[in-house]
């Protein structure tokens, strides 16, 4: 027999099943219980705290940290016939009134609001007044006074709770063991509460890393074979977000910028336009993505090296929330590794806590010059155990490995011999036999160390430090200016009791070819086009985000099983009761029309660069069907004739008679107009 939660899951949202670990940490929020809950990007969180609102009586308010997630939120909720609203300062006077008469007339079930508006003591007082019966508070990390996404107004949420005296349920994709420990501090006042840790894993992300080598030609190649889906890259300087996004735009990419600098005005445009557009490329510094719920991000790039491991496994799980196929890339070179290294050691924090920044570095140094499948690697960092993943790219084609313990010896008996007191560059000096003044001035060109790395090249040598970084065998010490320091997990490798594997072909960087990725078999290709289009066209005139008709997996379940009444149409994943009857109609008539009408010819091209060439010969051959005057003799060639030049691509008229066999009648009717739609590709 259903529970009240699995029927409210399948008539508002449209989903037959909870996802993994979602049933109980429902449950212990619908029964009022405090509740910590580390879940990851895209594993459902809102769910967690939107059905138990609709289980209960009174309201439950919902602290999140960025206005464009909250009105996203609530047009979602709207839109499957949940009464929600928000609160914001970016709110028109008519929505405010809106949200305040909902309320008086007890209809709201879910109350949105910024953490800024706790500050304000008609809050506490509104609050009471409307029967406050959970508080629910998304990306809980900001709670952190030493996290990147630190919001100093999160700190008022345990005196609210305290205040209104009801229960607490917090939610994060991102909390360390120290973060965890800072949640249960200052928002349930050091008393535990249920905690649901639900594992970190992604499994339909695909994980990539690459040396930098020439990275704006490898940013625009790894874009090029992934037109027309939506991505983001992350720029570590505001200035390269610009640059990049308009040599994207030069290579025929829809891409615009982001980073803080941008007036308010202009960050607001990119946001809409990033929620609202199909295939759009934002390039962006990290102030771009917290509240970014698009669920169909494709993609994921860093151009420079992300912050920590923590900062990359949140913005790279930006991709992919709505579970379908999404790949990442990111590159990395011993220039970001400086410039992460300077901005830590130039910050206001303590020595122990730059330290742990450091770890933290070294950490992602590690997932990037992994030997082994970059998945457990990362899950190992949170404290997960995995099997390799298949879906990465040490998975895809393992690294080539090579015993580096005499390398990694020779380079920490050079850092020893000088005291700890220097950096890569000149410690590769020392041990390629580079005379250089330096060296020279302080007589380490007489050192038994000098030299003996001759059989590396000092670009296999700069490898070689970054891997024992990964390794954490030496740390920057933050207090000599980033000179490195030997951990203790060095000294069994320099006093030959263990031994250290490291990856040659990050050294040599070489490039893979990339490969296309499509989201359905070539059959469904085009009925998926067909169904993104009607989604399109809905949005653009309700005015909201694709994704809040239909997110891109429910119209992937469509295409797939290609619904032909309304009660097929209702087991179609993320159809709800609402949506059905809103869209439902709809829908149908696209799937009943458009894959009848698509030609087994045309269908086999589905997916290639013939497909294209074919239907913009049906429109050549559609213009030219009675003449250039409109007045002539009827004529028109054969879908699979059409399929035959698409596919063979004749650049003369001898070619097109020969392989497409028209006669004199045909080629001079469509003959040169043919061969011009060709020429252009």
């Amino acid at each position: 027999m259903m529970t009240r939660a699995e029927e409210l899951l399948s008539s508002i949202f449209g989903f037959d099943a909870f996802r993994p670990g979602q049933a109980e940490i429902v449950a212990a929020v619908a029964a009022g219980r405090d509740t910590l809950a580390i879940m990851p990007t895209g594993g459902g969180k809102s769910l967690c705290f939107q059905l138990p609102a609709l289980m209960g009586r009174g309201v439950t308010v919902v602290i999140s940290p960025l206005i464009a997630l909250m009105r996203d939120q609530v047009r979602s909720l709207r839109e499957a016939g949940v009464e929600a609203g928000a609160l914001t300062s970016g709110n028109t006077e008519e929505e405010t009134e809106a949200v305040f008469a909902g309320l008086d007339e007890g209809r709201l079930k879910l109350l949105y609001m910024a953490p800024e508006r706790l500050a304000s003591g008609a809050t506490l007082a509104l609050l009471r007044r409307i029967r406050t019966s959970l508080i629910a508070v998304d990306e809980a990390h900001c709670v952190s006074q030493w996290g990147h996404d630190f919001r100093p107004d999160y700190l008022r949420i345990g005196a609210l709770k305290r205040a209104l005296n009801v229960p607490l349920a917090a939610f994060t994709a991102t909390a360390d063991e120290e973060t965890r420990a800072e949640i249960v501090t200052r928002l349930f006042d050091g008393r535990a509460p249920e905690t649901f840790l639900r594992g970190f894993d992604r499994p339909n992300i695909h994980l990539a890393f690459q040396v930098k080598d020439q990275p704006r030609r490898q940013i625009l190649g790894f874009a090029a074979v992934r037109k027309g889906q939506s991505g983001i890259v992350y720029c570590g300087t505001r200035a390269k977000t610009e640059t990049l996004a308009r040599a994207l735009i030069e290579a025929g990419h829809l891409a615009c910028a982001y980073h803080g600098g941008m007036e308010a005005e202009a960050r607001r445009d990119v946001e809409s336009r990033f929620q609202r557009e199909d295939g759009l490329i934002v390039v962006a510094t990290v102030a771009f993505g917290m509240g970014i719920d698009k669920p169909d991000i494709r993609w994921v790039a860093h151009a420079d090296l992300p912050k920590s491991i923590e900062a990359y496994y949140q913005e790279i799980g930006r991709a992919g929330r709505d579970g379908a196929a999404a790949e990442t890339l990111a590159l990395y070179g011993p220039d970001d590794i400086r410039f992460r290294r300077t901005q830590i050691d130039e910050g206001l924090a303590p020595a122990d806590r730059k330290a742990a920044d450091h770890a933290r570095l070294n950490a992602l140094l590690g997932l990037a010059e992994a030997t082994g499948c970059r998945r457990q690697r990362l899950l190992s960092y949170f404290g997960e155990v995995a099997e390799p993943c298949g879906n990465c790219d040490l998975c895809d084609r393992p690294p080539e490995l090579f015993d580096g313990t005499e390398a990694v010896r020779k380079a920490l008996s050079a850092i020893l011999r000088t005291g700890e007191s220097f950096g890569a560059a000149h410690l590769i000096d020392i041990l390629t036999g580079s005379a250089t003044e330096k060296v020279r001035d302080r007589g380490h060109d007489g050192l038994p160390t000098f030299g003996v790395g001759r059989d590396l090249p000092k670009a296999e040598w700069q490898a070689v430090f970054r891997q024992m970084m990964g390794h954490d065998l030496i740390r920057p010490d933050p207090e000599r200016h980033g000179a490195f320091r030997m951990t203790e997990a060095a000294r069994p490798i320099l006093r030959g009791e263990a031994r250290v594997t490291l990856r040659r072909d990050t050294i040599r960087g070489a490039a893979l070819k990339p490969v296309v990725k499509t989201l359905v078999a070539e059959e469904d290709a085009p009925l998926l086009s067909a169904l993104k289009a009607k989604r399109r066209a809905l949005a653009e005139a309700a005015r909201v985000p694709a994704y809040v008709i239909f997110p891109d997996r429910t119209l992937i379940d469509m295409a797939e099983r290609r619904p032909r009444t309304l009660d097929e149409m209702a087991q179609v994943s993320g159809v709800g009761a609402k949506k059905l009857e809103s869209y439902g109609p709809a829908f149908l008539a696209v799937i009943a029309g458009e894959a009848a009408r698509i030609h087994p010819a045309r269908v086999k091209l589905a997916g290639r660069a013939a497909g294209a060439l074919f239907d913009r010969l049906m429109a050549t051959q559609a213009e030219l069907a009675r003449g250039e005057d409109g007045t002539g003799k009827h004529l028109s060639c054969t879908h699979a004739t059409l399929r035959r030049i698409a596919e063979a691509r004749p650049a003369t008229i001898a070619d097109l008679e020969r392989i497409a066999g028209l006669g004199s009648q045909k080629l001079d009717r469509f003959g040169s107009a043919f061969l011009a739609v060709l020429a252009e590709g």
